[in-house]
């Protein structure tokens, strides 16, 4: 079966077994009179006119406002968009402009379905915002035909609503999180109202279940509210969805469970008046739960409202093509005329569909939108949806406080992940409304609960987190985390999303998609800049012995290699002062997807906090304590790269000066991993003098990688000598375990590095190679009776994790 079987359009769910009384927990509103009569002929107007400009921006090139016959050459040569969404949308942006004119409240507009970008641009003609962006875009019959003849057109608005849409701060494509970001977006900016609109199809995705919850994380009295509409339009790209299924029993049910208030807009006769009272009862509800918060009456578990809009797919388009439903199926999703550039007929059908909308009655000669539609529009400009500064210009750098004041003794053992809790606490204290951390249920076991001293979790549901400002949201969904990590961010604050370093991935193709977002924002010129989207991946796969194989996963690493460089940034600090010196940059630097990756167990402080402050502005730096004459004429460079890799390394290196002192050797350290890409392939890139000042010119080279091997081969293609160099690093070995025997399992222990090492040494140096197979046989051995000590005590020699000595 091709697509879904439909006996009729915009067909009814099947009746729910669930009893008639469950509807009493739905809203049921008196809808007559809500709106005079010049105001529903107002709104009428303008949804007329905004289904019109998106429909002719799907299929026409030239002859925008249909002033004679439609030929095949005005039809575009190809057909993109997505027609089914877009009357939904414009209906709901009518409503929020009415609402808007009401009442004067703040409103961002949020779209989950970002593949309706007609319905929002031709709002935003509508609403004159278009043009005052885009001054090409003007609101008459020249920047109509402009706006017509170039969506989905090269140099034009791409199909979707992105960064270069006014008023938006979700990327449209990938479905789900669009509720996580309105959530996130209206935290700490009181007066601020989310609409947010969700998609049938949306709805069914993980991100979006989960995010249902996100009211429960947000205090009515320091932060604003979203106002969630399902749109229920019954129909994905082929089939039908869940919520289209069910009915009004079902939907009432589900959302009641969730803790919401359900009110069901379907009256399509009067749908205008229906949402119009719905709205003003929803805005009634947020401002009701508001005020007794304010007030120092806060409701316990307040019930949010939700409206559930059910309208047909495709609503005021063509209602049958060759004998199948269009309006009301899924054959409205994209285009519903499809050959209306070849067909004469769908050229003709697409005529009088045009024509119906009255397109001499709505613009008039000159394309200039009349003037009930115009009475719409929020008159105060900064009050339009695609003004809103808090979508363009509203950052707030963080006040970070002077990281050396936390910093701790070289020589000594710390967590870097306890330490930099410490500066965190600090960031929290100085920045209460600004600041947030994000983090899915392993803030105190990644050891940053210090930032629970002066704040506290921001969880309304738990009476000892309630109301009291805190500056921390645990909520177990790494996409709610993100999705609301993006939405606070992309309204000009910053935040920090802490994690396992196993389950990030699971948000890769959200920090993926919110990366596109930025890269095009960036090269919009109207769009200020913003704070940087900042992970910390700790409890990593080195000290996940215990957890085991399935907490075991640094590919996160790559995920952010493969960003556009100018946007990507990773960082492996090699100890608690470089942790410190690189979490105060991150929070300061605007526009990056920033990942930090360090360990929560305590781990030897190799530099002084002058000495980590130099090496973190270098990225690299070879570490002179730890090579042989302080580096100078190696035979070998061992680099570390992370933590426990770095300790290996040298370890390693004190193991050569015992077994082999005739083979000389450097130690590097690389904290900023982007130093290692061909010089111009990322702006942190090493020139090739620096490379080679380095990592030398012709000496083999042996890295020691937190992450998988070849994401450090594809970072360094392009480097002349690629044959000296070896990687050791993540090789999927793993179980549970002793920490040791992991650095064995995946062959990056000091015993690996060293026997390679001396292999490589051994084709330059002599010395080396006349004693090369006795003294890698001697290092493999001692590998070998650790393992066998691991095995029969379950634990690592007692002197594994000593700080090397260099004698």
């Amino acid at each position: 079966m091709p697509g879904q079987l439909l006996y009729q359009p915009n067909p009814p769910p099947d009746p729910s077994q669930l009893p008639d009384s469950i509807l009493e927990y739905g809203i049921k509103l008196n809808t007559q009179g809500v709106l005079t009569k010049d105001e529903l002929t107002a709104i009428k107007q303008f949804r007329r006119a905004a289904d019109y400009i998106a429909a002719a921006m799907i299929f026409l090139k030239d002859n925008a406002l249909v002033e004679r016959d439609i030929t095949a050459d005005d039809i575009k040569p190809r057909l993109l968009g997505h027609w089914g969404t877009c009357p939904g949308l414009a209906l709901v942006y009518a409503h929020i402009n009415r609402l808007v004119t009401k009442t004067g409240i703040d409103a961002l507009y949020i779209v989950g379905p970002g593949h309706g970008a007609p319905a929002i641009l031709s709002c935003l003609w509508l609403e004159s915002s278009l043009g005052s962006f885009y001054p090409k875009y003007t609101r008459d019959k020249e920047g109509l035909s402009a706006l017509v003849r170039s969506f989905s057109s090269p140099g034009g608005f791409p199909s979707h609503v992105n960064a270069e849409t006014p008023g938006s701060i979700h990327e449209g494509g990938e479905l789900g999180y669009a509720l996580g970001v309105s959530f996130g977006a209206v935290m700490d900016k009181p007066d601020l109202v989310a609409v947010c609109v969700v998609g049938d199809g949306e709805a069914e995705t993980g991100p979006t279940a989960t995010a249902w919850h996100g009211y429960k994380y947000l205090d009515p009295a320091e932060s604003g509210a979203v106002l969630p509409i399902v749109h229920v339009n019954g129909f994905k790209i082929s089939e039908r969805t869940i919520y289209g299924t069910m009915d009004d029993k079902e939907i009432t049910a589900l959302f009641t469970g969730y803790g919401y208030q359900a009110r069901i807009v379907e009256d399509l006769e009067h749908i205008d008046e229906d949402l119009a009272a719905s709205m003003e009862w929803a805005l009634g509800e947020i401002k009701k739960i508001q005020t007794a918060a304010r007030t120092g009456k806060p409701i316990v578990k307040p019930r949010w409202p939700v409206l559930i809009l059910r309208t047909p797919k495709g609503w005021s388009g063509p209602k049958e093509l060759h004998g199948e439903y269009i309006e009301g199926s899924f054959k409205a999703h994209q285009v519903p005329l499809p050959e209306a550039k070849t067909d004469a007929n769908e050229r003709k059908m697409l005529q009088e569909w045009l024509l119906s909308y009255g397109p001499k009655e709505l613009f008039g000669e000159n394309g200039v939108p009349n003037d009930a539609i115009l009475s719409v529009i929020p008159q105060e400009e900064s009050k339009r949806l695609g003004m809103r500064e808090e979508a363009y210009k509203a950052y707030q750098p963080l006040d970070v406080p002077e990281w050396r004041q936390f910093s701790v003794e070289k020589g000594t053992a710390q967590s870097c992940m306890k330490i930099t809790g410490e500066l965190l606490d600090a960031v929290v204290q100085q920045n209460a409304k600004s600041f947030r951390i994000f983090s899915p249920d392993e803030l105190v076991s990644n050891k940053l609960d210090a930032v629970l001293r002066h704040s506290g979790r921001n969880f309304q549901w738990d009476i000892a987190s309630r109301a009291n400002g805190g500056r921390v949201v645990e909520i177990l969904s790494e996409h709610t985390c993100q999705g609301m990590l993006q939405g606070y961010t992309l309204t000009g604050r910053t935040g920090l999303f802490p994690s396992y370093e196993a389950f990030l991935g699971i948000v890769h193709t959200m920090m993926v998609q919110y990366s596109k977002f930025v890269k095009t924002a960036h090269e919009v010129p109207w769009r200020q800049p913003m704070g940087s989207l900042n992970y910390v991946e700790t409890s990593t796969w080195t000290r996940q012995e215990h957890n085991g194989f399935s907490h075991q996963n640094p590919s996160f690493i790559g995920a952010v290699l493969n960003l556009k460089p100018a946007s990507a940034r990773v960082y492996l600090p090699p100890d608690a002062n470089c942790f410190l010196s690189t979490m105060a940059h991150c929070l300061r630097a605007k526009n990056y997807v920033n990942l930090m990756v360090g360990s929560k167990q305590p781990t030897p402080v190799w530099l002084s906090p002058e000495e980590a402050d130099k090496h973190c502005i270098a990225g690299a730096s070879i570490w002179k304590f730890a090579s042989t004459d302080e580096g100078m004429t190696p035979d070998v460079v061992l680099v570390g790269l992370g933590v426990e890799m770095t300790f290996e390394v040298i370890a390693a290196a004190a193991l050569l000066r015992k077994e082999i002192p005739a083979l000389r050797v450097r130690v590097v350290n690389v904290t900023d991993l982007m130093i290692l890409g061909p010089y111009g392939s990322h702006p942190h890139a090493l020139s090739d003098e620096g490379f080679d000042s380095l990592f030398t010119r012709n000496k083999p080279v042996i890295f020691n990688y937190h992450g998988y091997p070849v994401e450090l081969k594809g970072l360094l293609f392009g480097r002349p000598n690629l044959d000296r160099m070896s990687i050791h690093g993540y090789i999927e070995e793993g179980t549970t375990t002793s920490p040791f025997m992991m650095m064995v399992l995946n062959k990056t222990s000091r015993y690996h590095i060293a026997a390679e090492a001396v292999r490589s040494a051994a084709l330059l140096n002599p010395r080396v190679e006349i004693d090369a197979h006795k003294t890698i046989a001697s290092i493999m051995h001692l590998c070998e009776k650790d393992k066998e000590y691991i095995v029969e005590h379950g634990a690592d020699p007692l002197d594994t994790f000593d700080v090397p000595k260099f004698e």
